[in-house]
């Protein structure tokens, strides 16, 4: 019974809030549609605004995975990351996540293809996904969208949250399923 509801609910979840929302615009006397128009021509002003930023990150990663640097960093922090046992093959995963989510995501589908969902590897892959951020894609289209140049702490913040939530799922995977 109460699967059935939840699937009735989620089947018009979206067509009641874009019921509700012209209702409730009507009922404040707020010129919906002209305000929707608005909105909308903002939102594409911010568009062109931030492809620039988002063409230069996106050739920095193309050069960074290509050129070999990419390679380089794995194998520079696979040692320290062998110590803190750390498994080899999430380094590059943990390298790509600040920079790029479709390249990230693509990593963790090869690890779990490779290792299988229910690995301890796939579990930390996955878990690593759902608790760092892509940091510089942040910077990239929120301070571009609103022409910061200097993110001040804003990198380094967000860089160390992703170190200390990566080196938290770690652990927290290997306490959880290894034990």
């Amino acid at each position: 019974m109460l699967t059935e509801l939840s699937e009735q609910l989620s089947v018009w979840a979206i067509p009641a809030v874009l019921l509700i929302i012209p209702i409730v615009g009507y009922l404040r006397k707020v010129k919906v549609y002209e305000a929707f128009i608005e909105g909308a021509a903002e939102g594409f002003q911010t568009a062109i605004r931030i492809i620039p930023c988002l063409v230069a990150m996106l050739v920095a990663i193309s050069i960074f995975r290509a050129s070999g640097a990419m390679d380089a960093c794995v194998a520079l922090l696979a040692p320290l990351l062998d110590v803190l046992g750390v498994p080899a093959d999430l380094v590059p995963l943990a390298i790509m996540r600040p920079l790029s989510g479709s390249g990230s995501l693509g990593m963790a589908t090869e690890i779990l293809n490779t290792y299988g969902p229910d690995s301890l590897v796939g579990r930390i892959a996955s878990t690593v996904l759902a608790s760092t951020d892509t940091t510089f894609y942040v910077l990239t289209v929120y301070f571009g969208a609103v022409s910061i140049s200097n993110p001040r702490y804003a990198l380094l913040v967000g860089l160390s949250g992703d170190i200390a939530s990566f080196l938290l799922a770690v652990y927290l995977c290997q306490y959880l399923f290894t034990n």
